[in-house]
Parts: structure tokens; sequence; C-alpha cells
């Protein structure tokens, strides 16, 4: 019988690549994909610093655990695959990883919301209780162009600083956690306060409200629940589109 992608790889690593897939097909479940041209990636458990990606080419909903593409910080595929990555997501997601060891997971996604929060001069407002846990820990870079150039990897990072949610400007969102379940809540979160401030009449929430929010920034991200969450979004996947632990 052939070998398959799971008894090439580390129990850790297989988990790591079902919950991966899993996160791709609830994207794509709550609408927020673009085809085939965003992108969740994944840190490898281990001592190497490699990451999994989408296969470029497929759509989310189709995506699996043995489909997922392992790469090194180079772009270098580290096991055989059929599939290439998507240069532009390698770019955004090793700059991410390499230069935070808490950014396991990284979410990057063109929702029409999110896209057009970021190119309002504006930005992200306190319009709504789910803005204020992407406020705590919100960061913006400036669009530079389709994301190609290494160079951009440097004021990427130092723009996103120790932040877990991120707008690029003209271009979409972005959230980084340690765990899939914590990234996945923060990118509702955010999503969803783009998606609020575009039906809202502006009645913005109060700056000392506010203010006191951000004083407590980590304990609020912290406790935003992905743990608890995660298992919902799970079987309701299971009922809607098994099959991304293959």
């Amino acid at each position: 019988m052939a070998e398959t992608i799971k008894d090439l790889v580390t129990q850790e690593e297989w988990q790591a690549r079902v919950d991966l897939a899993a996160c791709y097909r609830s994207v794509a479940m709550f609408g927020w994909d673009d085809l085939i041209f965003t992108h969740i990636s994944v840190r490898v458990p281990g001592p190497e610093h490699h990451f999994l990606i989408n296969p470029f080419g497929m759509m989310f909903e189709e995506v699996t655990a043995s489909s997922l593409v392992k790469v090194d910080l180079q772009g270098n595929k580290v096991m055989d695959s059929d599939y290439d990555i998507n240069p532009a997501g390698f770019t955004i997601h090793s700059a991410v990883h390499e230069a935070r060891d808490n950014a396991k997971c990284v979410i990057h996604l063109h929702t029409a919301a999110g896209i057009a929060v970021s190119a309002s001069e504006q930005g992200l407002l306190p319009l709504s209780q789910q803005s204020l846990f992407a406020l705590s820990s919100l960061s913006y870079h400036d669009y530079e162009g389709v994301a190609l150039n290494p160079d951009e990897k440097t004021r990427l990072v130092a723009d996103l600083g120790g932040t877990h949610f991120m707008i690029l400007r003209n271009h979409g969102l972005l959230t980084c956690a340690d765990n899939i379940a914590d990234a996945f809540l923060y990118m509702y979160l955010l999503e969803c306060s783009c998606q609020i401030q575009l039906k809202a009449q502006l009645l913005q929430i109060p700056s000392e409200i506010l203010s006191g929010i951000q004083a407590q920034a980590e304990q609020v991200t912290r406790s935003a629940g992905g743990a608890l969450a995660w298992p919902g979004i799970l079987r309701k996947l299971e009922r809607t589109n098994p099959g991304y632990d293959q």
C-alpha cells in the first residue's frame, strides 16, 4: 500500500494540517474567500521554521489536510507536492512567521467589507462592541502594490509590531495568533466590525470606553474565546462540508 501524507508526517503536523484545512473550509463557509487568491498559513510544530499554506489553484472549499503545501522561509517546498504556492501569499506570510514566534497562524483575506474599510481614510471606527476587540490590537500597512517585493517584508513586520489585527490599506485584512482557533476568531471580529461599519449610521462609542478597552488590550485579546468558538465552527463544517481531514 502506498504511503500517504499522514504516514509521512508527525502526529502533531497532521493535526495542524487537519485544523488548517478546516480553517480554509470555514472561511469558505462564511463567504470570506476570494476564489483562490488569499491565504491562511500555520507554523509546523518542530524546530524547523516550516509552514503550511494552500496549494495555488485550489478553492478553499476543496482544501484537505493532505493537499496543503509545506515550505521553508525561502519559499522552497520541503515535501513533494503537485501544486505551487502563490508568491504574493508567501511574501506576506513568511514575513510574519519569521518575525513573530507567537504568530503560529496567519490569516489574510480580501473580503469586500474589509477592503472597503481599508480604503477609507478613517480606517476602522469604534462603532460596535466587535470593533473594540480589534481596535485594542490593531495596526495598518500602506499599500505597495501586489506583495511580490521582498523588501516590503521589513516594512510590513515593522507596521504589524506586536498586534494581532492588521488592515492592509486598499488590500484587505490580516490576523495572527499562536493558534488557528484564535486567529480565526480574530478575523471573525475584524470582518464583522467592517461589515457593521459599512451599514452603520456612524454613532461612535464614547472615547472613554474605547480607552478602557485599549488599556486592557492584552487581557482582551487573550480571552477572545477562540477555543470556545472553534469546536462549534467545526461541528457546522462537518454538517456542511466534511472531508477536510483527508
